[in-house]
């Protein structure tokens, strides 16, 4: 008898599984986010604590750390975020296929969190 398949195998994107626009987009403000709620997390602060060394409102950083509104912040502010929450960011960009460079050659990196690895 076979076996019906009742499951589908995703991606390692849950938005773009979920066909939403501009998944890769989605899955690093999430990817920032978690770092942001974990270090929250980790000194044992108050929503107000954060707010004040973030420099937002303290509504803003209870729907932050919940995943609400990320429309609102852009990666780079999420990462702003993190230098004021004295992270170092560090950016690599690899090259999948251009005239310019072989196939998996970082030609930017930059200093601007450590923990976090964005990429496909």
């Amino acid at each position: 008898m076979e076996r019906k398949q009742d499951y589908v195998i995703g991606s390692h994107n849950i938005f773009a599984d979920l066909d939403l626009p501009n998944p890769e987009e989605l899955q690093t403000k999430t990817k920032l986010t978690l770092l942001i709620k974990k270090i929250i997390k980790q000194r044992d602060w108050t929503q107000q604590q954060a707010a004040d060394a973030l420099g937002i409102k303290q509504p803003d950083v209870s729907a932050l750390t919940r995943g609400k509104k990320l429309e609102h912040y852009s990666i780079e502010r999420l990462m702003q975020f993190l230098r004021k929450l004295e992270q170092d960011v560090t950016m690599t960009i690899t090259v999948k296929s251009n005239e310019l460079a072989p196939e998996g050659v970082v030609i930017a990196e930059s200093q601007l969190a450590k923990d976090i690895h964005v990429a496909k």
